[in-house]
Parts: structure tokens; sequence; C-alpha cells
């Protein structure tokens, strides 16, 4: 019995020892995106089938965090429409990206470049998750937005030794909110966002 005592002792130990970390202050302070560990991956209902999925790869992010009041933090996102990539499976048939992004009916981006993300307001709902408030630009047209927040770890980098913040993200719009209509009901109106970032200082 002792043994098994002093195992799990040790056992909780190490557990407290790779959370706290996780948890630990960084310095409030102007965070830039890592664009190397973020995505911003999208779904979308085809035709009650499937999910069907695909992503951004080119995001610019700035955090400007405050640990003292997390309320207080504040995000600007841009993404650049054209960089959608769905793994469309006969690329010498189709250029199935390049439609999505350039088309009139779809992304539109020769006249509309950037979809943006500014957050409006933070709301905590434990030490580690949020509520994030912001107003959501895309094809001209602005849409409140709520994500689901969840804060990941705020450690010193191991590598770079810098103050970085990784978070997760979920949330959900409405395509038919910004114009987007084609294929509706065929293709979902309720599109799914999941969203992974870090954050490094400057």
């Amino acid at each position: 019995m002792i043994k098994s005592a002093l195992t799990a002792a040790a056992l909780s130990l190490a557990v407290v020892a790779l959370i706290a970390p996780a948890h630990a202050q960084v310095p409030a302070a102007t965070y830039k995106l890592d664009p190397t560990h973020a995505s911003v991956t999208w779904k979308v209902k085809h035709m009650g089938l499937s999910n069907y999925t695909a992503r951004f790869t080119k995001i610019d992010a700035t955090l400007e965090y405050n640990p003292d009041d997390k309320s207080k933090s504040k995000i600007s996102v841009s993404i650049d429409p054209k960089s959608i990539k769905t793994d469309y499976p006969f690329p010498d048939k189709k250029d199935f990206d390049t439609e999505l992004s350039m088309s009139a009916d779809w992304f539109n981006a020769g006249e509309y470049d950037s979809i943006t993300f500014n957050s409006t307001g933070v709301e905590m709902t434990s030490d580690t998750t949020a509520k994030v408030t912001g107003d959501l630009t895309m094809l001209g047209i602005t849409k409140p937005v709520v994500l689901d927040v969840l804060l990941n770890a705020a450690i010193e980098h191991p590598m770079t030794k810098k103050p970085a913040i990784g978070f997760s993200a979920t949330g959900m719009v409405k395509r038919s909110d910004f114009g987007m209509l084609k294929y509706i009901p065929l293709v979902g109106d309720e599109v799914q966002l999941l969203i992974e970032t870090e954050f490094q200082t400057e």
C-alpha cells in the first residue's frame, strides 16, 4: 500500500509539472501569429451526405494580450481568400481552388481580396475558455460572429525562448448572411469554423 501511495504521489507530481507550464503567466504584449502553426479550416454540408472540408493557408493575425484582464485582449485577423485549398482530387481536370476563390458566386477574391475578423469583446467563461465576439467582413459585408476559444498554453517557447500563446477556436457562420447563396440548400448555409493558432512576441 505504501508503495502504491508513493507511486500515485509521484505520478501526481509529474502531471502537475507537465500542466503547470501550460498556464504560466506571459507578459502583456503584442503577439504575432506564427503562420507555420496556424490553420483556418471550414466545413459545409454537401447534399446531406458529408461535410465538405477545405482550408485557407494564408493567414495574418495580431493579438493584443492582457494577462491581468483577458477580457481586455483584442485580436485582428486577415485571410487571403485566394489561398483556398480543397484537395480536389482531379487537378488535371478542374482547378476547383481557383473556381471557389475567384468566382463571383463564391469568394470573389478579384473584387474582395481579404476576409477580416476584428474582435469587439471577450467574455471569459473560465480561466482558459472564452467567447470572443467580433466583426467578420467577407464579400464587402460585415456581420457579428462569436467564437468559442480555448487557451491551450501560455509559455516561454522551448525553441525561440520568446513568450508564446496557443489557442483553439470553433464557430459557425451563415454564408447567406454575406450574400453567398449558390446551391443552398444542396450545399449547406451553415459553415463550421475550426481554428488553430500559435502566437509569439516579435
